[in-house]
């Protein structure tokens, strides 16, 4: 019998392996990566990750491989097309809010050069190493995910609150959360 790994306490179902062992907590630095991200986790406020996990294929087909410079494009009509796509969590305003996110994530590259540059500024250009020992430490937003959402809030953008930034900081290994238990710390921290 092989030993199975150990995994932070939110990745114990076998559905979201994949997810914590290959994408969570890995540094990114590519925009259109960041602006996946930054959809996904506004889709997920008031809902499970797996959820928006499961429907992660729909979100990329409706929304042009997450391409910001498509979705800013989207004509009303369009918005009302992926409304009724099953693929996706059909929520009006977070629709709306992906279009016009997108939107504001080309004029903010258009300021500063890119997103990735931007975001990286929040934590000095490398990722903050924490080293939790239980799930219940780890705390729902910090100095630089509170500093992140009002600078956004501030450009225009929407669902782009601490807690939910806090989560764009960890999935895109700006901040690494996993436990020093999971056998991904010492992975992602190389």
């Amino acid at each position: 019998m092989t030993k199975q790994r150990e995994r932070c306490a939110w990745a114990a179902k076998p559905e979201m392996w994949s997810y914590h062992d290959r994408e969570w907590g890995v540094p990114v630095h590519n925009d259109v990566k960041h602006f996946e991200f930054l959809t996904l986790e506004g889709a997920q406020a008031g809902l499970s990750w797996s959820t928006i996990l499961n429907k992660r294929d729909g979100y990329r087909r409706v929304f042009a491989g997450f391409d910001p410079a498509k979705v800013a494009r989207f004509t009303p009509a369009r918005i009302e097309k992926a409304l009724l796509d099953p693929g996706i969590v059909r929520n009006r305003m977070k629709v709306e809010c992906t279009v016009s996110n997108a939107k504001k994530f080309l004029e903010l590259v258009d300021e500063i050069g890119s997103f990735n540059d931007y975001i990286w500024g929040f934590v000095g250009g490398k990722p903050i190493v924490n080293r939790w020992k239980a799930s219940g430490q780890i705390p729902a937003t910090s100095m630089e995910s509170d500093a992140l959402a009002k600078d956004l809030k501030a450009r225009g953008f929407k669902f782009v609150g601490s807690t939910v930034m806090y989560a764009h900081l960890q999935a895109a290994g700006l901040i690494n959360d996993h436990l020093v238990s999971c056998w991904r710390w010492k992975e992602v921290g190389r």
